[in-house]
This record gives structure tokens, sequence and C-alpha cells, in this order.
């Protein structure tokens, strides 16, 4: 099979079977797992200076190891001076090993560095067992020189599951190692 993430490897060994045993499920295809991770950033600062979308973007492929798309607004609003097609954000979906490395290095190295951190809330599931988490700051990833940041900005970062339900979502997440607030 070649190589496997170390937290993959963990789901599989450990996670998975605490998972069966908790919800009594019938087969071991039921038990909950992730699918995608998804890393989204919008800056409204890049209507007038596209150089900071761009450089935000360059942060956002140092992050997740992967390329980031830049997305564009899909309707004009005249109130917020946006028109159609104008660039605000990146985007990136991670799957399969690289998903994997990012939750690794999110949960063990990157949600520890925030300043004053009492845990994430528990209450941002929506309904089906998926995960919203907003960053306030990237520069708790190790991936970014502090030196040659111009804008410290956040991000979202969106857990897709195969979990059926909220509770399902936040027992893989807990078992997988997202710090939740008690």
């Amino acid at each position: 099979m070649g190589y496997v993430p170390r937290l993959r490897k963990h789901y599989l060994d450990q996670v998975a079977p605490k998972l069966l045993d908790e919800f009594k499920f019938a087969n071991p295809m039921m038990v909950p797992r992730l699918t995608k991770i998804v890393l989204n950033l919008t800056t409204k600062e890049a209507l007038q200076n596209v150089k900071l979308l761009e450089t935000a973007a360059e942060e956002l492929t140092l992050i997740a190891g992967q390329k980031a798309v830049i997305t564009k607004s899909r309707v004009s609003i005249a109130n917020f001076k946006l028109r159609d097609g104008v660039p605000l954000g990146a985007r990136v979906t991670l799957r399969g090993a690289r998903m994997w490395e990012f939750l690794d290095r999110l949960v063990t190295i990157a949600i520890p560095r925030i300043r004053d951190f009492r845990g994430v809330s528990a209450k941002a599931f929506d309904g089906r067992g998926n995960y919203s988490l907003g960053l306030t700051e990237q520069i708790i990833f190790p991936e970014i020189n502090y030196d040659k940041v111009t804008r410290i900005g956040g991000m979202n970062i969106a857990f897709v599951t195969t979990a059926r339900n909220d509770e399902e979502g936040r027992a893989l997440l807990r078992h997988l190692g997202m710090p939740f607030a008690s």
C-alpha cells in the first residue's frame, strides 16, 4: 500500500474500533470517517490590492501542501462595491494522505500555538457531523515565516465526515485529537 500517514494509521488501528464499540454499529463500514478538509480564506482588502490576495494564496499553499485556487465573487453587490468575477479569496480541498498530514499538523503543532487557548468550540457542527473551525491568525502554522508576513489574517477550516449526526462527528474528531472545550 505504500506510505500511510501517522494519523490515518491511528484511525484504522484505534479510533475505528473504539467508535464501532461506542456506537454499536452493526457493520464496520458504518463507522464515521473523514472524507475531506477544506481551507478557505477571504480578504476584503483584495478589492483594492490584488497583491495581498496573491500572498495570502501563497501562504495557504504553504500551509496545505497543495496549490490554492483563487476564488472569485459570484454576484455583484453595489453596497459593498463588489462586482461579479472579482478575485476575493483562496481555497484548498485536501483529501487522502495530504488531508491526514494536515490534520495531524493542525492538532499536534498549530492549535497548541494559539494564544490563551482553552479548546475549540464543540458547537460548530452543522447537524450532519461536519465541523467548521475558524482561525484568526495564519502564523500559528510553523510553515509560515513570521518575518515575511505582510498581513495577519485568518481562515475557515471545514472538516467533512461521513457521520450521520453531530454526536458521531464529535466523537470521531475527539478521538483523532481535536481539543474541544469542556
